[in-house]
């Protein structure tokens, strides 16, 4: 499990991605791994979330698969069982969390108030998702956190691009931050991937600067 996590530290930005058509996975995934971003969450709002996954786990196993937008254990199963390395969700849905706790699935509930944290403080869980992370205070409310939950460690998304990502990756407890700037839906679904790879080197080399500095 700390193995999934550390992966997804080192990446620094994790690419949310909705695919239409699972057909254009395999080349997605090659796109962002070939820009510096070897770590992708591919969503369950389109029917084709499953096959996506499926094909990515097998073609670029150098790629690191987990899924988003869970909302329920029979997709948490299905995800699992098509190859994703996590399981990621908007809030904390408890059937879905303790069933990943108990199967010993990584998982990385969406927490928006501190009350959102404890409860999965109650879980043995420290890293959790800030979401939809601008609207609920972006940086103001990781710095506001930080002081009672200094173990816990966040992966900010909603809301974050190019211009505010390095406020982002300079707080101590950001994991990583979620970002769909990076594979929006319109260049996967026009086979654009050589600007996917471009923007997946912007967001990489970003990262890399920010920690350069520390």
């Amino acid at each position: 499990m700390e193995k999934i996590f550390e992966q997804i530290k080192n990446a620094g930005i994790i690419p949310v991605v909705k695919i239409n058509d699972a057909k254009n996975a395999v080349k997605l995934a090659q796109a962002l791994v070939q820009g510096g971003l070897p770590v992708v969450e591919i969503t369950f709002r389109s029917d084709a979330a499953e096959a996506a996954i499926r094909a990515i786990a097998k073609a670029v196993p150098q790629a690191c698969v987990c899924a988003g937008t869970v909302l329920s254990v029979e997709t948490a199963q299905c995800a699992v069982e098509a190859g994703a390395k996590a399981i990621i969700s908007p809030g904390t849905n408890p059937d879905v969390v303790d069933w990943c706790v108990k199967h010993e699935v990584p998982v990385i509930p969406g927490c928006a108030t501190p009350s959102d944290v404890e409860r999965c403080m109650g879980y043995g869980l420290h890293v959790v998702k800030l979401f939809p992370a601008e609207v609920v205070g972006g940086v103001k409310m990781l710095k506001a956190l930080a002081g009672p939950y200094q173990n816990i460690l966040f992966m900010p998304t909603g809301g974050i691009s190019l211009k505010n990502a390095k406020e982002y990756f300079e707080q101590k407890n950001v994991l990583a931050c979620g970002g769909s700037w990076i594979a929006p839906e319109k260049l996967i679904d026009s086979g654009s991937f050589d600007r996917i790879a471009d923007l997946a080197g912007e967001a990489a080399e970003l990262f890399r600067q920010s920690k350069s500095v520390e």
